[in-house]
């Protein structure tokens, strides 16, 4: 049986593009199946994280905003 983990980033005060660099950072560490949850404070990451992870074959699991922050859910996917 294969154990996946869960992980978040906490991207909260940096803008673009630290966001989506940080991401792609993490999910290197990252095997298949994990999941990663990236908090971050620049709205912008709500749009540039999902295109990053279709470029790069990573699966969007969700995104939310709220008042504060904006949350972005990714599943690792091998490439």
């Amino acid at each position: 049986m294969v154990c996946m983990s869960h992980h978040v980033l906490d991207a909260r005060g940096l803008l673009c593009p630290m966001p989506v660099i940080k991401t792609q950072n993490e999910i290197l560490r990252l095997a298949p199946g994990d999941t990663l949850e990236v908090i971050a404070s620049d709205p912008g990451a709500l749009n540039d994280i999902p295109a990053w992870c279709r470029i790069h074959g990573h699966k969007l699991v969700s995104t939310h905003r709220d008042e504060d922050d904006v949350r972005v859910r990714i599943e690792v996917c091998a490439t």
